[in-house]
């Protein structure tokens, strides 16, 4: 399988987060997903920028700890040539929201990353959980996920 992950972290971050791990979970996503070849992107970065790309892009106003920015939606019939690499998109997370809800939940910003890289990634991969069915099967994914992944 081959997987390109680009990892960029925002310069305050970088000591907080190590990018060699952020694309070891990636992959490990991609392939327990059974996507072949892909490229996809994650972003660690603050609260005001994932604020700012809500507002501009989803159209909300508000703070979040996770976007998925999907670089194929409406494409899914579309044939790729043979070894050409499917392009998800980006995962971009806000990591003081993350410090946060690891704090509240009282698991380890480790952990809590992780569950965000999974959630955004399953959402470049088309799960959703706008309605409940959809939820459960999106939360039930992500668990066994971060099972997998041996991350307290």
């Amino acid at each position: 399988m081959k997987h390109e992950i680009g990892v960029k972290v925002d310069g305050r971050f970088r000591k907080a987060v190590d990018e060699d791990w952020l694309r070891g979970v990636a992959g490990r996503v991609l392939a327990a997903e059974n996507v072949a070849q892909a490229e996809v992107s994650v972003v660690i970065t603050g609260d005001v920028m994932v604020r700012d790309l809500n507002r501009r892009y989803c159209g909300e106003d508000a703070p979040t700890d996770v976007l998925s920015f999907a670089l194929r939606e409406g494409t899914e019939d579309f044939v790729l040539p043979p070894g050409e690499a499917v392009r998800l998109g980006e995962v971009v997370i806000s990591l003081p929201a993350a410090r946060r809800q690891a704090k509240q939940a009282g698991h380890s910003l480790e952990r809590e990353v992780a569950l965000l890289i999974i959630h955004g990634l399953l959402h470049l991969m088309g799960y959703d959980h706008a309605v409940e069915a959809d939820r459960r099967r999106m939360e039930s994914r992500q668990d066994a996920l971060l099972a997998s992944l041996g991350v307290i």
